[in-house]
């Protein structure tokens, strides 16, 4: 018997993250092939996974996707145990439930198991339970666990009201001090040397997880899906990666290397840039590592240089930053990069910009997510394409720059649905060219 099932909250910042990956890492060490989800246009969340679950975690976003896409996508990663993390609230949609995790729930009938925050709580999350049990009769709320509950005692108030509510209890999480991953100013940390041990650990003193494996069980067996992958093509293809730069949907990247030979660099780290046809610098916190960026002046040159040959270029966010004039950070002081865009960004005045994008470029769409908290200055007009919109079809004023052959923009496109559309094709009108 296989389970899969979908880890939601009814807000963020409930616990649903540090579970998923504990839940991930004792699946994992029981010798049990575990693939780990996310929901939404998160590619943090997706790093912490990876490594939990030694699996490739992948996206499924209902917004960025078509639902076959995201149907595609679940059933080519099958494995013994299969873990979807929602995002945010399990109701909480671009749009109403648009791009929800019940969205997904429902799409992919998977059981929810709800993680509630309960360490100011008791009886009172009886009517929490009701709410979330009765609101949408598609979604199927399987069982819940409780978050900071300390003791027994505690947890026996919440465990009554589940059983009034018919919701079943699989047990408790103690708050632990050391199980806490520390965040950054675009979600948690990123960290190779965390130890999800700790957590899995944890876990396991409170949480009935052969009973949450059994209520989630599934006798459907859904064969892996399959698809004849094409023989690479001719590009040779960079892309940026190293702790400034990796900001990256895992589709994204398999999409590139169906298109050619695929080459990862760093611009921290390396003089000299890969040949290449088409370069990806994705996004990533370059404010967190200016001085170095700034200070490989090689690179910088090198990536200028490829920039004004005519070189193709993707950019995006943080890519886009390192592309332009400068780069000031939190206390003022401003770092030249590599001074192909004639624009400024900055970390001085940090202000949110959040939310999904929809592109359309030459009659065709794409889709996207823009996350950051730096602002920007134009110093000249530059070119720009496209008509950008949000969620709700309104438009905004964020640009995308079309200098010579690079295409740069605070957006995170999603294109790894490519082989049934062209709108890679649009984005990027020359790439289906061999040679510069």
């Amino acid at each position: 018997m296989k389970s899969r099932f979908l880890i939601a909250a009814p807000s963020s910042n409930s616990g649903k993250t540090t579970l998923t990956l504990g839940l991930l890492r004792l699946l994992h060490n029981r010798g049990l092939q575990v693939q780990p989800f996310k929901c939404g246009p998160d590619y943090i969340d997706t790093k912490h996974h990876t490594a939990a679950a030694v699996a490739q975690s992948i996206n499924l976003d209902t917004f960025m996707m078509s639902h076959d896409h995201v149907q595609s996508l679940f059933h080519k990663y099958n494995a013994d145990i299969s873990i979807v993390e929602g995002v945010m609230g399990l109701f909480d949609g671009a749009d109403r439930m648009k791009g929800s995790s019940a969205e997904i729930a429902i799409l992919l009938d998977l059981p929810v198991i709800l993680v509630i925050n309960a360490k100011a709580m008791a009886y009172s999350v009886a009517p929490l339970l009701y709410g979330f049990k009765h609101f949408n009769p598609a979604v199927n709320i399987a069982g819940v666990i409780f978050n900071c509950v300390n003791t027994a005692s505690h947890y026996q108030f919440l465990k009554e009201a589940c059983e009034d509510i018919g919701v079943e209890p699989l047990g408790y999480v103690p708050v632990n001090e050391n199980i806490k991953i520390p965040s950054r100013h675009l979600g948690l940390n990123i960290s190779e040397e965390y130890n999800y041990d700790n957590i899995a650990d944890h876990i396991s003193k409170t949480i009935n997880v052969d009973r949450l494996l059994e209520i989630t069980g599934t006798t459907t067996i859904t064969p892996p899906t399959t698809t004849n992958r094409p023989q690479p093509g001719p590009l040779k293809i960079a892309i940026a990666k190293d702790e400034a730069f990796n900001f990256t949907y895992y589709e994204n990247i398999e999409i590139l290397k169906q298109l050619g030979e695929v080459t990862f660099f760093s611009p921290i780290h390396d003089t000299t840039l890969p040949e290449a046809d088409l370069l990806y610098l994705a996004g990533g916190y370059p404010e967190l590592y200016l001085e170095v960026l700034s200070g490989n002046t090689q690179m910088r040159e090198k990536i200028l240089n490829y920039c004004n040959d005519g070189g193709r270029v993707i950019a995006e966010c943080g890519g886009m930053m390192y592309l332009g004039e400068s780069i000031t950070d939190r206390e003022g002081i401003s770092y030249p990069m590599a001074g192909f865009l004639d624009i400024t960004t900055s970390m001085e005045q940090a202000k949110l910009t959040l939310g999904y994008r929809t592109v359309t470029i030459n009659n065709n769409i794409l889709k996207g997510h823009e996350f950051h908290y730096s602002t920007y200055k134009e110093h000249h007009d530059l070119v720009k394409t496209g008509t950008v919109q949000n969620a709700k079809g309104i438009n905004v004023n964020t640009p995308i720059y079309q200098q010579k052959n690079v295409t740069a923009s605070y957006i995170h496109f999603y294109w790894g649905e490519h082989q049934s559309n062209n709108a890679l094709d649009a984005f990027l009108s020359t790439l289906n060219a061999s040679s510069k």
